[in-house]
């Protein structure tokens, strides 16, 4: 059995038209295929500004307003390890910032886009942080601590900075004192208490009631502690030292 082959003849007008709408065609795709200009990003310089001895922030500004942050944000601690790094859009933080500790460990990741902490690092004996909830806990209890956005360090300076010794104690004996910063923290997640210990030597210890209207508003606001799922009153206690200005940092 022989296969036949049909051929068309097509005339030359024809197979004309044919090329010019298979090339417009080409053209088209090829235009719309095309990457867009990138938009211009501003124009910004940087900025640095000591959070406190040990932490410097790093961050840009617009250059044509010198208040709004723009792009990269960093605190460093002693110059080796960030404890804070995300980025601004046009003064507002945005997209999943990383917070550590001052050995470099991560221990939270926070996305401003959704305003939600999408990780939290396990936090053991050696934390300078202890939580103590305001209701009678059992063996079969389920607790869950309260969390700062920011974590277990960058989270907590602004109310380390919040501090100074007066007058009449920055003399104290480094090495025979101590502080400890008293945060309460109510059952719908906001700061309800604000207060400082000064220890020194066996017997002296002085309370220093902070006024809760000083913080920023952020730093007024945490996911509340739980105890077999419901929110409750929770204590946190953060043991710090005394630098040589009489400010606090983590002990």
């Amino acid at each position: 059995m022989q296969t036949c082959f049909i051929f068309t003849q097509i005339k030359i007008p024809a197979l004309r038209t044919i090329i010019i709408t298979l090339l417009s065609f080409f053209l088209w795709r090829t235009a719309s295929g095309q990457t867009k200009p990138a938009t211009p990003q501003p124009e910004t310089i940087i900025q640095k500004h000591r959070l406190t001895d040990s932490v410097l922030e790093r961050y840009s500004v617009l250059k044509s307003d010198k208040y709004t942050r723009q792009g990269l944000y960093q605190a460093i601690y002693q110059k080796n390890y960030a404890l804070a790094s995300g980025y601004y859009t046009n003064g507002k933080k945005t997209g999943t910032w990383h917070f550590f500790d001052t050995r470099g460990n991560l221990v939270q990741n926070f996305d401003y886009n959704t305003n939600q902490i999408t990780y939290e690092a396990p936090e053991d004996s050696t934390s300078n942080l202890q939580y103590s909830v305001d209701v009678p806990l059992n063996d079969s209890s389920k607790v869950t601590k309260p969390l700062k956005v920011g974590g277990r360090y960058f989270g907590y300076l602004p109310y380390l900075n919040l501090f100074k010794l007066p007058p009449d104690l920055i003399n104290i004996n480094p090495n025979m004192s101590w502080g400890m910063v008293e945060l309460l923290i109510s059952p719908l997640g906001r700061l309800a208490s604000f207060k400082v210990h000064v220890y020194s030597g066996p017997v002296y210890h002085k309370i220093f009631n902070m006024s809760i209207d000083v913080p920023d508003e952020a730093d007024k606001i945490f996911i509340p502690a739980t105890v077999n799922g419901e929110a409750v009153s929770c204590r946190v206690a953060i043991k710090c030292a005394f630098r040589s200005d009489g400010g606090l940092e983590f002990f």
